[in-house]
């Protein structure tokens, strides 16, 4: 195989331990987890991979040079003086974004700018030509992190984020990040063993993410591009047989996958979204309000949910999660129930005791995930265990 090389998947906040694990199923060597990222090692093969098979992965960095920088006329100088033409052609596009944590530099967008003129002064003074700026589809993205004094340039091997699965056409009014929903499945303990079901679907996110969980499908395949088909060194055979070799640990699932919507809207957008993602085989929607539903079978239901936070919706909070204590309570024994909230005043009114209670964000809204676990049964006290 090809030679091995260092690279970055960059995640959320908290999702650092189930990263570090996907890599670890995957083959990577070297692993050494970070905030907000895990460090690897593995061959171009497996930057193919990570991009196609990581759930929790939103971006996969190659580190090109990393140096110390004392100017902005320093940064200037080292840039300059990397070899472009290895990555790039004279006549290609490139697009830069930048991530600061210095006292020295205080604007990412200088520091773009900076490294564009560093890397465009280059060609024209060795080749007569430049490449252009491209911010939607450049032949080469660049990530410039800079903390404190240490510069790392990186190859962004992903382009867009990689929660841009690729299946969803339509969303909602507060749709979920696929990488978000991935991993509160996966914090979840989901393991495709049960019943699954998200009583707020919206459109159906949880459900897909869920049904890929389940049956072992790389999240990425639908992806219209990858940044690296673009670079120079773009192996489409060994892609295809990456491909290949993933589909091959696809497994069958046989339970019912279940979201529940009741805005007809959502229903509607869930099952295109179902359909784009080639998963109706496993995942029913239905336009139903969660608070008139009870539990379908005798089965243990796990249950992942995303429940509106008074953010962009307006209802009575207090109500609308004391509903939901009320509805799980009485009519949805033997489910384990997660969701994720950040309205911690709202969360009190839920009037079940929460058995975890999990730090996250959700964009930038500090958040928790919540387990409430309802027994069989008709013992009184059970559920508050």
């Amino acid at each position: 195989m090809g030679e091995n090389f260092n690279m970055l998947a960059k995640t959320l906040f908290g999702f650092e331990d189930l990263l570090e694990n996907e890599l670890r199923q995957l083959g990577a060597q070297n692993i050494k987890k970070g905030v907000r990222n895990v460090s690897f090692v593995g061959d171009k093969g497996f930057m193919y991979k990570a991009n196609l098979g990581l759930r929790t992965a939103i971006k996969i960095l190659k580190p090109i040079k990393t140096f110390t920088v004392h100017s902005e006329q320093d940064l200037y100088n080292k840039i300059y003086a990397m070899d472009w033409s290895k990555y790039l052609k004279p006549t290609g596009s490139l697009a830069i974004d930048a991530t600061i944590y210095s006292d020295l530099f205080s604007h990412s967008l200088f520091i773009s700018q900076k490294t564009k003129d560093a890397i465009v002064d280059k060609f024209r003074d060795t080749d007569g030509q430049r490449p252009n700026v491209d911010l939607k589809f450049p032949d080469l993205k660049i990530n410039v992190h800079i903390d404190r004094r240490k510069c790392t340039i990186s190859l962004d091997s992903s382009g867009d984020s990689l929660h841009k699965r690729g299946y969803k056409t339509a969303t909602n009014i507060a749709p979920i990040n696929e990488v978000l929903a991935a991993g509160l499945i996966m914090l979840s303990g989901w393991d495709g063993q049960s019943d699954f079901m998200d009583p707020m679907c919206g459109s159906g996110t949880m459900l897909i993410e869920a049904a890929m969980i389940a049956c072992n499908i790389p999240p990425n395949l639908m992806r219209k591009e990858f940044a690296f088909e673009r670079w120079q060194d773009w192996d489409v055979d060994l892609f295809e047989k990456i491909e290949e070799s993933l589909l091959k640990k696809t497994r069958d699932f046989h339970y019912q996958i279940t979201g529940y919507d009741k805005a007809p809207s959502a229903v509607k957008k869930a099952k295109e979204n179902v359909i784009n993602a080639q998963l109706e085989d496993f995942i029913t929607v239905k336009h139903e309000d969660f608070f008139k539903t009870q539990k379908a079978g005798a089965g243990k239901l796990h249950m992942v949910f995303n429940p509106p936070y008074g953010e962009r919706l307006n209802i009575d909070m207090q109500e609308f999660y004391a509903n939901i204590g009320n509805t799980l309570k009485r009519n949805y024994p033997g489910t384990d129930a997660w969701f994720i909230t950040s309205n911690m005043d709202a969360l009190k009114h839920v009037g079940l005791r929460p058995s975890r209670k999990i730090q996250l964000y959700n964009a930038k809204l500090e958040s928790r995930l919540v387990k409430y676990v309802m027994y069989e049964g008709s013992k009184k006290g059970k559920y508050m265990k």
